[in-house]
């Protein structure tokens, strides 16, 4: 890339200490050509530099830069970080209930934030929020390929003016190239940084019960030769292998110096049962344990209630648990202690992959399967890349070490393949709710808003799959329109009379064939009788040779056949002699005067006297065969033949006089006019088929139009005050929550009545086994219950225009959110549910979610307002709120 050279306020050299990688100098020079960039390099690499240099070079210039990622504990991770890297006054943190610094030059939030700021003005217009914004971050760019928070990056994408630079940072995904292409079309000018340089290079490991062994050959192309040959050695022994034991790989990690590791295991229940299992050993020494205990001693006393049951005691000796049913306030102790290496082993779900800053010496991947909505799969190879690339510390490991192990279902095959396989796709998540219909159409007609819909990289993508279709179409139009032109000078008249005439000539010309057909079997008979009769003279016509053209030949004389029929022995036009049997005679000329033949002429003696036999004449024959004229075809001809055929002859100059015969093969002019029709009928077909597909997301944008105009969130495609309320709120189903808010129905709840039905607006179906041991109050059950009716209509709708939006409205767990408000202890509460706590937390969080949004929902009335911000009170206490030092 030949970039202008750095200016020196923004010297990459004045702001790093350290030697840059080139994937990392062609990123600045690309930004400081003006350009956006999609940096697509392994996890580990130094992706965030990028990122960071343009924070350096905004403050440089006093410019600002919003830092987006796709987790609020990211975002809080990033807060942290930056301020200690930039000041504390430089970096702010805004999120859905609360804003730090809001005004500062470095922003962090979540992408969700930075789409919802993009909604409030007119896409491609810096509005007074994105003032002075010179670049946005996209963090973790690759969540574009989430099931739920994709569409998001895709709306943030297509939204941001083209002003502002775009700076994606995204994990090594297999269509980088397309992601580029799609920012160039609906952003501007982008360039692909990519990098598969990994600066701690992974070594694959197969762990079984009698130890590790490399896992691929030397090149790390293909299976390790010894894993395949014992696999041979086993082939005869059916039994299932049994996974090692965990705390036998711990041995054999902490033998090999492989620690400290996350170890990956696919549920809770498993990460919760491995702590117990091993949570006698001790894994750290003994200046690691005087370490640790002060800052675990410090978190509890601070915070009693949330030591985890079970898991005080590992942590002390280096081994914890991290995944979704742990208190918030707990994971966020054990990720700082281990990043400052002092827990030896994590046992993580997999969303610790996916999600804060984590590396490890090690990762230990239990199985290569997980369960799903549809059964068991192997993992895909970006699920397992994820994982893998949690190893390897850069400045503290010189190699970072990936351990898959035996299981009964899986061995070294399917080790090898993942670890040997690209990563996959990304794909797009893009899904039209509620919320983009109305924020769409508040501000953009609904042809604009089409438009944006259909920049979304599904729609892109689909193009992409859609390009052969699109060939076709341009091949028929192409088609289409030079048969128009071919026939555009021919009038209808002349075009029907050639037709007409075409037509009758095609019928003739059959006649003629049977007249034909008639006329030599009735010859043939005829001829043979006519033969028996012929004497020397009798001019002939022979069978050609070489081609079907007839030999005009005089006959000299006949010799004994093998059969009752002589053979005849002729001389022809041509001067050479012929023996032909009677059937070789295809006419006889009665109507010509007989030739004249001496009588003493004889056929040479080295003429064989057998039929097909022939020779050169000589002088001689000469002179008699010059007197053999060229009958006529008339004489040959039967009467009724010969008409048929003058009839055929007229006809065919009908059709060369016509103008149509004039431009070539006629026939295919006219067959074109009709494949004229026929390509305008397949064009139509074509085009149908491709806007059924091209239209997709379209399509489900039109269907939630018509669902909103029945409830009347629009009028006119204009949102009415219940489609402002309902586009002020982020949720699963905007919609729903908007008919509940303006309902009314919940305005005489007390706060934590409010707040505990607001829960059931925002709280998933529960499963079978969760249980709740609390009583709903009567007040919340007959709010709920009074909303049943909306409810309904809204499913109704959605059922009939196929729209699967939740529309969530949950009794059976609710009521610790009641028993919460009213200032149960933690303790208390969790032992009243088979819920996780990190299940509670989250159904919480949740409800403060959707109460802080409730303030700030225009023609709501100032009783339901406060009575949201009174429910806040009520439940945003440790270890519910989230604290941001």
């Amino acid at each position: 890339m030949n970039y202008p050279a750095l200016t020196p306020d923004v010297d990459p050299s004045s702001v790093f200490s350290f030697q840059l990688d080139q994937f990392q100098h062609d990123a600045i020079a690309s930004l400081n050509a003006g350009r956006s960039v999609v940096v697509c390099a392994p996890t580990g690499s130094g992706k965030t530099l990028i990122g960071e240099y343009a924070i350096y070079r905004a403050l440089a210039r006093g410019k600002r830069v919003f830092y987006t990622t796709p987790l609020k504990a990211l975002s809080n991770q990033k807060l942290r970080d930056f301020r200690s890297e930039f000041g504390l006054d430089s970096v702010g943190l805004l999120t859905g209930d609360a804003s730090i610094n809001r005004d500062a030059p470095i922003l962090v939030m979540t992408t969700e934030i930075f789409r919802n700021m993009l909604y409030g003005t007119p896409i491609g217009q810096v509005g007074t929020s994105l003032i002075d914004v010179e670049a946005v971050v996209l963090d973790e760019c690759h969540y574009m390929n989430d099931r739920q928070r994709g569409t998001v990056w895709e709306e943030s994408i297509i939204y941001c003016p083209e002003s502002i630079q775009l700076v994606a940072l995204s994990a090594t995904v297999d269509n980088s190239g397309q992601l580029t292409d799609w920012l160039n079309q609906v952003h501007g000018p982008t360039d692909l940084i990519y990098s598969d340089y990994r600066p701690v290079p992974l070594d694959f490991h197969f762990g079984n019960s009698r130890g590790l062994f490399p896992l691929l050959n030397k090149e790390k192309t293909q299976l390790n030769p010894r894993l395949v040959k014992r696999k041979r050695e086993r082939s005869k022994h059916v039994a299932r292998q049994e996974s090692p034991s965990i705390s036998f790989i711990l041995d054999q990690l902490r033998q090999r110096d492989m620690l400290p590791a996350i170890y990956f295991i696919f549920s809770r229940r498993g990460c919760d049962r491995a702590v117990a299992d091993v949570g006698d050993l001790w894994l750290v020494n003994g200046d690691e344990a005087q370490r640790l205990r002060p800052q675990i001693d410090d978190f509890l006393a601070r915070n009693p209630d949330a030591g985890r049951a079970g898991h005080v005691g590992p942590l002390y000796r280096g081994i914890a648990a991290h995944h979704a049913g742990i208190l918030p306030a707990w994971k966020g102790l054990v990720e700082e202690l281990f990043q400052q290496g002092l827990i030896k082993v994590v046992f993580a779900t997999e969303t610790l992959a996916a999600g804060i800053n984590m590396p490890a010496r090690t990762t230990v991947i239990s199985t290569l399967s997980k369960r799903t909505d549809n059964g068991h799969r192997l993992l895909n190879p970006s699920e397992f890349l994820q994982m893998a690339g949690r190893a390897g510390r850069r400045g503290m490991d010189e190699v970072g070490h990936v351990v898959t192990l035996q299981t009964p279902f899986e061995g070294t095959k399917e080790a090898g393949y993942l670890a040997t396989s690209k990563p996959d796709p990304l794909v797009s998540q893009f899904t039209p709710s509620y919320g983009m219909v109305l924020n769409l159409l508040q501000t953009h007609t609904l042809a604009e808003a089409k438009e944006l819909v259909e920049r979304s990289f599904g729609q892109y993508l689909a193009n992409l799959h859609l390009q052969p279709q699109y060939n076709k179409i341009s091949e028929a139009r192409q088609q289409s329109a030079e048969v128009q032109a071919q026939i555009a000078q021919i009038s209808d008249e002349e075009v029907a009379q050639y037709e007409k005439v075409r037509q009758r000539l095609k019928v003739e010309r059959k006649l003629l064939k049977t007249l034909q057909e008639q006329a030599a079997e009735s010859r043939k008979e005829e001829l043979s009788m006519m033969l028996s009769f012929a004497v020397s003279g009798t001019l002939l016509g022979l069978k050609g040779n070489v081609d079907s053209t007839p030999v005009t030949s005089v006959l000299i004389g006949k010799t004994q056949g093998s059969g009752q029929a002589p053979f005849l022995v002729c001389l022809g036009r041509d001067n050479r002699w012929y023996v032909s049997s009677v059937n070789d005679a295809i006419n006889l000329y009665a109507q010509l005067p007989r030739i004249d033949v001496p009588p003493d002429l004889l056929p040479p003696k080295s003429l064989s006297l057998k039929p097909g036999e022939s020779c050169r004449g000589d002088e001689i024959t000469a002179a008699i065969a010059a007197q053999i004229p060229q009958p006529g075809d008339d004489l040959s001809m039967a009467p009724e033949v010969l008409e048929q055929l003058r009839l055929v002859t007229s006809l065919q100059e009908q059709m060369e006089s016509n103008p149509l015969h004039e431009l070539g093969n006629a026939a295919s002019v006219y067959k074109r006019q009709t494949r004229a029709a026929e390509l305008e009928a397949e064009l139509e077909e074509l085009q149908s088929q491709v806007e059924q597909q091209s239209e997709h997301h379209w399509e489900e944008f039109i269907k939630l139009i018509e669902i909103l105009q029945y409830f009347e969130a629009l009028d006119n495609l204009v949102p009415t005050e219940l489609g402002q309320m309902a586009a002020a709120i982020r949720g699963e189903n905007e919609l729903w929550l908007g008919l509940v808010l303006a309902s009314g129905k919940l305005d005489q709840l007390d706060p934590h009545h409010f707040a505990t039905a607001i829960a059931a607006l925002v709280t998933e179906t529960s499963r079978p086994d969760s249980r709740v041991f609390f009583e709903l109050s009567g007040e919340v059950a007959d709010g709920l219950a009074s909303l049943r009716s909306i409810r309904r209509k809204v499913f109704q709708l959605q059922h009939r225009y196929a729209v699967a939006l939740p529309v969530w409205l949950e009794f059976e767990l609710i009521a610790l959110v009641e028993k919460w408000a009213l200032g149960m202890d933690w303790v208390e509460l969790c032992e009243n549910t088979t819920l996780d706590e990190g299940d509670v937390v989250r159904i919480l969080r949740r409800t403060l979610d959707l109460l802080s949004q409730i303030p700030h929902v225009p023609h709501l009335p100032q009783d339901i307002k406060r009575n949201a911000k009174r429910a806040i009170q009520l439940i945003d206490r440790f270890p519910v709120n989230e604290v941001v030092e």
